[in-house]
Parts: C-alpha cells; structure tokens; sequence
C-alpha cells in the first residue's frame, strides 16, 4: 500500500492506496486528517498514523512506499523521519521539479506548492484542459492548466477562515463567527452581517477571478476541493465537481510515474 500525506497549514491529509503491479490504484483505501501541530515530535506523529491504521485494520508493514505533498517545510524532517523509522521507507517528496506529468510555465517552479502541483495533476488526468483548479484550504488558490498539459499559474488569496479569524482578531467588537450560508444579503445582527459578507463576498470573488482567468484560458472547466468547496461553490455554477481527494489523488500520480 502506499501511504499519500497532504501536509498543510492547518490539516494534514493521510490516505492509503492499494498497489498492484507497482503502481497505485484510484481512490484511496482510507482518508484521515490531523490537525497541523507545530509542536508535534515524529514520534508523536508516528503513534496517531500507527493508530489510525490500527483502528482501519491496515497493518503498518504493508505500507510499502510514503509520498508526502508539504508545504510546511519545518515538518518535512519529521515526517521523513516517521517514514524511515516506522515503515522503513524513505518517502518521495512531490515537488514541482521533480514530477514529469506536467510541463511548468513558471518564473520560479521551486516556489510552487507542492499541493497545487498535485492538485494540478490529477485534475488534468481526471478532466483533461484547459481547466482551473479551485482549492479551498489555508488560502484559497486558483490553478490554470492549458488543453496541452501547461501549468501555467494562477492566483492565491486569503482563505476563508484566515479571513474570518483575521477580522476577528483585528477589531474590538467583532466575533469570530461560523462560516456558513446566509438566507438574505442584508444581515439582521452584526454576525448575521459578518457572515453574509463572508459567505456572498467569495462567492464574488471565485466567480471573478474564474470570469478574468477565462479571458486569458478561454473555455476552462472549473472544478474544486478544499473543506469549505461544498458550501462556498454551491452559487458558483461554473464549478462543475468537487474532489475533496484530489490532492491525494495527484501525489498517488505523481508516484506513480516514478516507479
């Protein structure tokens, strides 16, 4: 089995594909996520991977390879270590220079997350091009892949609980408030406001930004995923899936092409 590992700002995903004939097989066996912890030994890291599978019914020797998706570099030793020390594996770390699926159209490729490259891979091997990837995590990030497999860039944005927390954190009277879909646009309390403002505002800004991508990539499809995907895109109808794996999906192609 291999074990895929998204680590981001603020989860971790974890999802165990099957292999056969030395490659990894679509859709993943199990998905779990931890939340981003800073402080975290490998260690500690090893025995909630090691329990989660245990509590799967995976037995960890059959965790034949490791490729991780990071973008939190201060957490790269440790899960290498967790790799090395517990599955005695060295993991494959997916990087936009080191994968051969897509040819990259980008001042600085080594500045691409390694999230969005994945992202980017299986959305054109799922979909084919031109098409925007939309990812609703710690930032929200919009992807551009040409009909002729081109990653081309995109844009990146404040995320939606970044934005929330930041006003927040930043006024007096403002609360933090759930994240969520408001009946009306003309907020009845100041959380009802903050919420609609929240909610109606993304809406606008993706629905934006997809119309001024399409005008330079005429004709995309436009897909999504992200934990806030299903809420913010149900008024986009220009997305037409969500793949809340996807990520996942594009290290486990990745992988593959290196073995």
């Amino acid at each position: 089995m291999l074990l895929a590992i998204d680590i981001g700002n603020t989860n971790i995903t974890l999802g165990v594909f099957k292999i056969k004939s030395g490659r990894a097989l679509k859709g993943p066996a199990k998905i779990w996520r931890l939340a981003t912890d800073p402080n975290s030994t490998s260690d500690e890291y090893a025995l909630r991977i090691l329990d989660l599978l245990r509590y799967s019914l995976i037995e960890y020797k059959n965790i034949k390879a490791a490729a991780i998706a990071s973008v939190v570099p201060y957490l790269n030793d440790p899960f290498e270590e967790v790799s090395n020390k517990y599955f005695g594996k060295k993991p494959f770390f997916v990087e936009a220079i080191n994968q051969k699926y897509l040819k990259i159209s980008y001042d600085n490729p080594k500045e691409i997350g390694a999230d969005r490259i994945a992202d980017a891979v299986a959305a054109y091997e799922f979909f084919g091009g031109p098409i925007i990837v939309v990812d609703f995590g710690t930032a929200t990030t919009f992807d551009c892949i040409s009909k002729n497999r081109e990653y081309l860039g995109g844009a990146i944005v404040p995320g939606i609980l970044v934005s929330a927390e930041s006003l927040a954190r930043k006024t007096a009277k403002l609360p933090l408030v759930e994240i969520k879909k408001t009946k009306n646009i003309i907020g009845k309390s100041t959380i009802s406001g903050i919420q609609s403002g929240i909610y109606y505002g993304y809406v606008g800004l993706v629905e934006a930004i997809i119309a001024k991508i399409s005008k330079e990539m005429p004709k995309p499809k436009v897909i999504a995923t992200g934990g806030l995907a299903p809420l913010i895109t149900s008024d986009i109808k220009e997305v037409k899936a969500i793949i809340p794996e996807l990520t996942l999906e594009g290290i486990r192609i990745i992988w593959n092409m290196q073995n």
